[in-house]
């Protein structure tokens, strides 16, 4: 019964590669070959379209020059072909192979397997023979009743026959007879191609060099498959002779019962060695359809892919089945919509050209590349089954990391690259954003075991985001917790702040110096300081703000001590306490108004500043346990005592006035929303 069972199993695993072998594997590949035949149309029919364009008549008409645009069209359309004639040949030598492993598992494997086992059920069968056969002639002859005993016992053991004990084994556990669909060429991929043919290999000017790469390929897999064979029939010759001799120098008829081990080893190899020719045969397949082919056209110079001629010609002869009345009937036809509106010509290329594939854009240019975002940051942009976008990691600078909405939960698979290659497990590819669009386009999943398929790419927030080099460093501003801050401008001109971030740092305190941006995003306030945009698509990450010309508040008191009155340091207050009541509408807790936070811009505005320590809650209440990192001085004391700080809370902020006798004033701003708005802020004065 164990060896029933493991046989069992044993067939189970041989079904689960045969089902890859026969199904799985090829509908990935029609998939991909379907995909590939639309992009091929699509590729000639914007080549056609850019050969009408580049026509003397048509350039003089729209005022254009003739340049590379058919040349680049041509080259799309090339490179579509090349990837679909390629495919069609792979789908080939996996259509031969598929049959011939469906025939070995049907007509070699599975009865092999059987047989097998009903063999090892009859030694095993033949070994507890022996042993009561054993068992019988030692047994002690005490009394008539014993002796009687003992003859049947003997009648019984010589009535076992192992061979008919297993005479139906087969019929039990055979497969039910279904016949399986036999694997055959789907002839619907060749509805919407050209000189392409069933089970025949392709080869022209741009597969010649693959076919050839794919003969030594088969050729070189082949040879390791055929001495793996040898030495395994070798194995197997020499494990039936030495089981022939132990069998024959048995002493005892249950010494077979040490050998049913060594047997077991027979059969299992006997499986490994099927399996090794059922490759073999395949290989074998696949190697004669390339060498036909090769041998085919030895000596030939392989033949132009596309006769591009004849693709002129047939664009020609649109033009002149035409209503010939007007030589221009054709062009004013195709650019009637275009004519129409003369903006949309010069407003918009991708009327005339092609654009550039998005799969050869810069990987920063793609609007699925969010930067080296955090991983909080990018779980929350996912929201619907397939959502994805690329990310750089936090915590591994210049590796790269795909994030996933997938059945309820948020995955992250990081993008290996090897040898000059970025793949998931699959196929390589030479960039990120080629890797990106093949499981994008063909819906092949990122592993097998997560199953996960890529469906909505999330396109970045393009108003935030800026390029490094959209920004030059000036001078430096000063140093804070996350790195320092600089001087810069923007290619317009524009004066800006930007705060840096320190490479080294931790990465909990990474996604705290983004937060900054994330929380200054959804504010306009003229007593916040206003964000620009962010630049994370590499390190160092930057964030660009307004540059406020007064600098930070604490400085400024201290120059202007001598010259500022009450009524200003009334108006101060008034900004902070204006500030303050829009972000408590915004459920927002600064955490940490201290003057030093604060800027003074044009006309002395007060503008609040540096959201570094400042949390966004629902409800407008942060709780918070343990000893942490807090600026005891402009901490509410209800805040310190309880742990909780809400938008009711006061917010102290110091506009110290250093006075002739160098004694510091403090004005204590009470600052709240409150019922109707803004509360008049109270002012204490502290000695």
């Amino acid at each position: 019964m164990i060896i029933i069972i493991c046989g069992l199993s044993y067939k189970s695993s041989l079904s689960l590669p045969t089902s890859q072998v026969t199904k799985s594997d090829l509908e990935k590949l029609k998939g991909t070959y379907r995909q590939l035949t639309k992009d091929a149309h699509s590729a000639k029919e914007k080549y056609r379209d850019a050969m009408v364009k580049d026509k003397p008549a048509v350039q003089h008409l729209l005022g254009l020059f003739s340049g590379k645009e058919p040349e680049k069209a041509r080259e799309r359309y090339d490179k579509a072909t090349m990837k679909l004639h390629n495919l069609h040949n792979q789908y080939v030598l996996a259509v031969r192979s598929a049959q011939l492993h469906q025939e070995h598992y049907h007509d070699t494997t599975l009865p092999l397997l059987l047989d097998s086992l009903q063999k090892m059920q009859e030694e095993m069968i033949s070994a507890l023979k022996g042993i009561l056969e054993e068992y019988s002639e030692i047994t002690s002859l005490l009394t008539d009743e014993i002796v009687k005993v003992h003859k049947e016992i003997h009648t019984s053991i010589d009535q076992i026959d192992p061979v008919s004990e297993y005479e139906h084994f087969i019929e039990v556990h055979r497969s039910p007879e279904t016949k399986e669909p036999n694997v055959e060429f789907d002839l619907s991929l060749l509805e919407e191609t050209e000189n392409l043919q069933a089970n025949e290999i392709l080869w022209n000017n741009l597969t010649a060099d693959s076919l050839q790469a794919m003969l030594k390929s088969t050729s070189d897999e082949l040879g390791l498959t055929q001495q793996s064979l040898r030495t395994k029939e070798d194995l197997m010759q020499d494990l039936e002779n030495k089981l022939d001799e132990s069998t024959k120098t048995c002493e005892k008829k249950s010494d077979a019962v040490l050998l049913l081990s060594q047997k077991q080893s027979l059969e299992e190899l006997r499986q490994t060695v099927q399996l090794l020719r059922c490759t073999e045969a395949k290989l074998g397949a696949q190697k004669d359809l390339l060498d036909h082919k090769m041998q085919e056209n030895e000596g030939k110079e392989p033949p132009p892919m596309v006769n591009y001629e004849d693709d002129a010609r047939s664009v020609n002869s649109m033009d002149k089945g035409k209503d010939r009345t007007s030589k221009f009937d054709t062009l004013r036809h195709s650019l009637a919509g275009i004519l129409r509106s003369p903006k949309s010509v010069l407003g918009s290329s991708s009327q005339f050209f092609d654009v550039i594939p998005t799969s050869e854009k810069p990987l920063g240019d793609q609007e699925w590349y969010h930067g080296a975002i955090p991983r909080t940051e990018a779980q929350e942009l996912l929201k619907e089954q397939g959502d994805f976008l690329v990310r750089e990691s936090h915590g591994k600078p210049g590796e790269y990391v795909l994030s996933v909405f997938s059945e309820g939960q948020r995955r992250h698979f990081i993008i290996q690259f090897a040898d000059n290659q970025y793949r998931f497990e699959g196929t390589g590819f030479p960039t990120i954003p080629q890797l990106i669009e093949h499981h994008y386009t063909s819906k092949q999943v990122i592993t097998k075991k997560s199953g996960v398929v890529l469906l909505n790419p999330v396109i970045k927030d393009k108003k935030w985001i800026l390029n490094h080099e959209d920004v030059t460093l000036g001078e430096l501003l000063g140093k804070g917790n996350f790195g320092e801050v600089f001087k810069g401008t923007l290619r317009d001109k524009t004066p800006v702040a930007v705060k840096t971030c320190k490479e080294d740092l931790p990465q909990e305190l990474k996604i705290k110096f983004l937060s900054e941006a994330r929380i200054l995003k959804q504010y306009d306030h003229a007593n916040i300081v206003k964000l620009i945009g962010v630049c994370t698509q590499r390190q160092p990450i930057y964030i660009v703000m307004e540059l406020v010309s007064g600098g930070d508040f604490l400085s400024f008191l201290r120059k202007k001590k001598e010259d500022l009155k009450i009524k200003q340091l009334v108006k101060f207050s008034l900004d902070a306490a204006a500030g303050m009541a829009y972000l408590e509408l915004k459920n927002c807790i600064h955490r940490d108004l201290a003057a030093r936070n604060c800027l003074v811009g044009e006309s002395n505005l007060l503008k609040i500043s540096d959201f570094g320590m400042s949390r966004q809650e629902d409800d407008g209440i942060y709780s918070s346990s343990g000893l942490k990192q807090i600026p005891i001085k402009w901490t509410a004391p209800e805040a310190l005592n309880y742990g909780k700080l809400e938008g009711l809370s006061f917010s102290p902020i110091s506009l110290s006035k250093v006075n002739r006798n160098n004694s510091i004033t403090m004005f204590l701003i009470c600052s709240s929303a409150g019922v109707s708005g803004l509360m008049k802020p109270r002012l204490n004065l502290l000695v």
